[in-house]
Parts: structure tokens; sequence; C-alpha cells
């Protein structure tokens, strides 16, 4: 499949402090915000500059199954990559023997998740 490597997604253990410190020392500016209900968590997509690559802070709530010991340097929650045909990136996923494992839907954009040989989770959209 072609697709275009966008943002990186770091898991963090407590969301406003994390934003704080990226906006505020590292002076990022907050692009988006939202609930996820299917991951019981919430997400924060920052930017350094416009057009940049994006930064997205994931915090999830106690008794999530994306709620894992936190150990520092181990905080990579995903990658994301755009895809053409969302469709068609699953289907060539799967024949390659890695199954879509989270389906997250929303009034205005989709997004699925596939695993690499070492679990780490690679979100694809388009």
């Amino acid at each position: 499949m072609k697709a275009d490597f966008v943002y990186t997604g770091i898991r963090v253990r407590d969301l406003e402090r994390s934003v704080a410190f990226y906006t505020k020392i590292l002076n990022m500016q907050v692009t988006g915000r939202q609930k996820i209900k299917e991951a019981d968590g919430e997400v924060v997509s920052l930017q350094s500059r416009k057009d940049g690559p994006e930064l997205e802070l994931n915090f999830y709530e106690k008794g999530s199954t994306h709620d894992a010991p936190y150990t520092v340097g181990e905080g990579l929650d995903h990658l994301a990559f755009r895809v053409g045909n969302m469709d068609e990136a699953i289907r060539e996923a799967e024949a390659a023997g890695h199954p879509v494992v989270l389906d997250v839907r929303t009034a205005k954009s989709r997004w699925v998740y596939i695993q690499d040989p070492d679990g780490l989770y690679i979100e694809l959209f388009s």
C-alpha cells in the first residue's frame, strides 16, 4: 500500500500536565482534542509549525484495555500513516497477516489500527 508517515502518538500519564509542558515549554500549539470512546481515552494533537509533523498525546482512563503500566521511554503509543483508500489498505494489510485490531469511527473520520511484527500499533487513516 502507498502510505505517508504523518505523526507520532505517545502515551502520557497526566494529559493536562503534558499539554502544559508541550505548549508552555516547547511552544507547540494544540490543533485538536477529542475523546475516543472505543479506547476509553482522550487525544490531544500538537504542532510546532503549520503543516509540520504532529505529536499526539494519548491518555487512557483506568480500566481501559490500553491503560498499561507506564515505563519511561516506552510511552510510544503508535505511528500514523495516511492511506489513499482505506478499504484497499485494510485488505492489503489483512492479506499480509496484519488484521485490524481496532476500528474507530467518528462523524467526520475513521482510523484503524493494525500491529507491526513486534506488536506496535500502526494507525491507518485517509
